[in-house]
């Protein structure tokens, strides 16, 4: 009954829904409405009614892998003496060592085959993301091109005809590239998209449209300088060219999709968010990404009346939001989001916001306030007043404040989210997240080397 009520909200309800959430698209035809319908009985197959159990899984992972390392302290403190370069992602050719600091990052960096086995990479998300496939079982379509000037009939060997193609593909490119998007890059579902390999920049233009689809890899790119673009008529799969409005801006944008994975990405400067997920999106891992000098970085709902995102479940792992964010890191509407272990460096508003009552569970994170004494606190609840936040369920576990910062729980976790304590097992304390997040945004990999 739930469903038919939602298909049909859809349905009625879609062409006015678009313009006041930014979807983008100009005019409404039938493709579009049959995507929207199959996009929310998506959401509603992924919707996990205990978040808790994905949250406790990827603390167990994160467990086991602190676990294993203790057997190789040796290896681990010579990796340490070379810090300062590896930090930022630098490839260890210099030191001979390769040192996956996280649980994802271990399934897959240190193996000098990983170019001929590139697809073993869908086997390494965790959280709500860990179901995303990409284009496992695809072919391997090499990107060969950087050029972006054709919307409607893009060249063979872009990026934009390897995105709109319907089978699944595994994406990588053939040398170092600077694309700048002319609109808005639409992907189709059953796609990774893989950087590793060679040094590519998305900058200077549009960004990322993951709209109404699944199963979506994103890994190992920058993305920079985005701007809004006038839209038009664009291809958005081998049968189907739509006209679309102008774009917002973000770096990212995600709506009405699920089983979403982005990994190692290093993103700032756009004109609106850095990665937006909105419209009922879920199933959605954000790991190992750099953030910087942006205002808005992920901002997870968008709409205070859209309720259907109270499905929304994204997992926030092994990140460093760097100097120069404001805001967002992320800013949660209804839904749940799992932050785990990232580091946080002197956000210039606050580093974790809400409205509309989300749940926030935050485990193990570093938090290193600025010196601005009306920003210590991590937290911030919007348009409710304190009577109504204090009742939603913020929760800090293993959180390490530096400089003053300060986290502002409220709720009543222990009633309203039900752990099997037995089977939870916390995530890494917050003071090794250092460690954790060193090697966050893009990677430099060369085939037949570790990663």
């Amino acid at each position: 009954m739930e469903l038919t009520k939602l298909r049909l909200f859809f349905l009625f309800s879609f062409a006015a829904l678009i313009p006041c959430l930014s979807a983008n698209i100009s005019e409404v035809d039938e493709v579009w409405r049959r995507r929207a319908e199959e996009a929310m009985q998506t959401t509603e197959q992924y919707y996990d009614p205990n978040p808790v159990a994905i949250a406790s899984h990827l603390n167990m992972k994160v467990q086991e892998y602190v676990n294993n390392i203790t057997n190789i302290k040796s290896s681990y403190l010579l990796a340490l003496s070379k810090q300062t370069a590896a930090r930022r992602g630098l490839l260890n050719a210099e030191s001979g060592q390769c040192e996956a600091t996280n649980p994802i990052d271990n399934c897959w960096r240190c193996k000098e085959n990983w170019a001929e086995n590139r697809q073993a990479l869908a086997g390494c998300a965790l959280g709500f993301g860990i179901k995303a496939t990409g284009g496992k079982g695809g072919k391997i379509y090499e990107v060969t091109d950087p050029s972006d000037n054709d919307m409607e009939n893009p060249k063979v060997g872009t990026l934009r005809h390897a995105v709109i193609q319907k089978e699944p593909l595994w994406i990588i490119f053939a040398k170092d590239m600077n694309i700048k998007l002319q609109q808005e890059l639409i992907v189709q579902g059953k796609k990774t998209i893989d950087g590793r390999g060679a040094n590519v920049h998305i900058a200077n233009g549009a960004g990322f449209m993951l709209q109404f689809v699944q199963n979506v890899i994103i890994h190992g790119i920058h993305i920079h300088n985005i701007s809004p673009r006038s839209g038009g008529m664009i291809r958005d799969s081998v049968d189907h060219v739509g006209k679309r409005g102008q774009s917002d801006g973000d770096a990212v944008s995600i709506f009405g999709s699920s089983n979403i994975w982005l990994d190692h990405l290093t993103l700032s400067q756009a004109h609106d968010g850095l990665i937006d997920a909105i419209q009922a999106s879920t199933a959605i891992t954000i790991s190992n990404c750099h953030f910087s000098n942006h205002d808005k970085a992920i901002l997870l709902g968008a709409s205070d009346t859209f309720t259907e995102d109270k499905k929304m479940q994204v997992t926030v792992a092994f990140n460093r939001f760097d100097k120069g964010l404001v805001q967002r890191m992320p800013c949660v509407r209804f839904g749940f989001a799992h932050v785990v272990n990232n580091d946080y460096n002197q956000w210039e508003m606050y580093a974790i916001g809400g409205l509309k009552g989300p749940t926030i569970l935050s485990q193990g994170n570093r938090f290193f306030a600025s010196d601005n004494q009306n920003t210590k606190e991590v937290t911030k609840r919007m348009n409710c007043s304190p009577e109504e936040g204090k009742n939603w369920i913020w929760r800090s576990e293993g959180d390490v404040f530096l400089n003053g910062a300060y986290f502002n729980s409220s709720g009543d976790p222990k009633k309203q989210i039900e752990y099997q304590m037995d089977d939870v097992i916390k995530p890494k304390p917050g003071t090794e997240v250092e460690r954790i997040t060193k090697f966050a945004g893009a990677l430099v990999c060369k085939p037949g080397q570790k990663c």
